[in-house]
């Protein structure tokens, strides 16, 4: 046989292997191990990572055939890490390889650390559904490749407790009404509001009211949301403090310094609210007689306000044994009533101890 016969034989069975075992690739393993099947991860890179920062993995998912079902994502555990899956649908594409038409999936974790030092995330399982041509749907596990995550503490925050490591943080509070004339037993509200992106509401620090004696506090539950909008996370903490003053005097609300760590400058910021200094007068006599006259009247008003609605509901009572009294009775009945209220405001007591007589008293 010539050489020429030889090669073309040879190809001939190469065609038939690649061609059996496409034929026979009726698991995820054996899709994957044709090229058929592949995924893809990468962790954003950053050149410095403190605890706090988000990082994000993506896992993408490519085939020339074609999804079927849902896939499902295994969060591993690792301790140390916040590991989430904020977006629930993956991000759809398709590409063309040597004019093959490939189908892809993307998918984005959160990843939070917690603390600085060394971690490994991964391998991630997940589990899919693609098309396997004459085999029909093929269900089985994909696993990502195993990536390595260094966090550490910079110089800068060293010697900090809590921080906020962020491309964007603000702080700013306000008050529901003027604190110039205040007086004892007026109220007022402070908001505190805090607001960052890419980290989690729970991430963002709190405020703590100040006891003070003669100015009472009474902070409400903080409010925490974290909102996602194409991948981009945003975290606020509200806080309200409602306060009522007790006695006169001079009092002060301390400023809050808050350390922010930019992510996008890599360098440490510091955000303040300001201090908020407030005097509360004394109540003079004629606010609490205006006080006193207004509560009189409110009182007034609600006794009013119920006596209507009693004399209401009476004559809906009543109305069904009124409508079937005959009207000339009812024309009698009303004027008996007539003369029994005339005669209740007549004196208890005759005009003369002896009635009939002229005699004087």
């Amino acid at each position: 046989m010539t050489s020429g016969g030889l090669l073309f034989e040879r190809g001939l069975l190469l065609l038939a292997m690649a061609c059996s075992s496409l034929a026979f690739s009726n698991s995820i393993e054996e899709l994957e191990a044709s090229g058929r099947l592949r995924i893809n991860s990468a962790l954003t890179s950053q050149n410095l990572i403190v605890p706090g920062q988000k990082v994000t993995l993506t896992l993408e998912i490519a085939t020339d055939r074609w999804f079927t079902g849902g896939t499902r994502i295994g969060i591993p555990e690792v301790p140390g890490l916040v590991i989430l899956q904020t977006e629930q649908f993956a991000s759809n594409a398709s590409e063309t390889h040597s004019g093959q038409t490939w189908a892809i999936q993307r998918w984005t974790l959160d990843v939070f650390p917690q603390r600085a030092g060394d971690f490994t995330i991964g391998p991630i399982h997940l589990q899919l559904q693609v098309n396997g041509g004459k085999e029909g749907d093929i269900q089985g596990e994909l696993r990502s490749p195993v990536h390595h995550l260094t966090v550490v503490i910079p110089d800068a925050l060293a010697r900090a407790d809590q921080w906020v490591a962020a491309p964007a943080f603000s702080v700013r509070q306000s008050f529901d009404r003027s604190l110039d004339t205040l007086v004892v037993g007026d109220a007022f509200e402070q908001e505190v509001l805090l607001e960052a992106a890419d980290v989690l509401a729970m991430m963002l620090p709190a405020y703590k009211s100040e006891k003070q004696s003669g100015l009472a506090a009474y902070p409400s539950p903080a409010m925490l949301e974290t909102s996602v909008n194409r991948g981009q996370t945003l975290a606020t903490r509200s806080i309200r403090i409602s306060y009522v003053a007790e006695q006169p005097g001079q009092f002060l609300l301390p400023a809050r310094d808050y350390l922010w760590w930019n992510t996008q400058s890599g360098e440490l910021e510091v955000l303040s609210l300001t201090e908020t200094r407030i005097e509360i007068g004394d109540v003079t006599p004629s606010q609490k007689n205006s006080r006193t006259t207004t509560r009189i009247s409110s009182q007034q008003l609600l006794i009013l306000l119920g006596s209507l609605a009693l004399l209401v509901v009476s004559l809906r009572l009543c109305w069904p044994y009124l409508a079937r009294l005959p009207l000339a009775g009812l024309r009698v009945r009303l004027s008996k009533l007539g003369c029994r209220i005339r005669a209740l405001r007549q004196p208890a007591l005759a005009t003369h101890l002896n009635p009939g007589n002229n005699a004087e008293d």
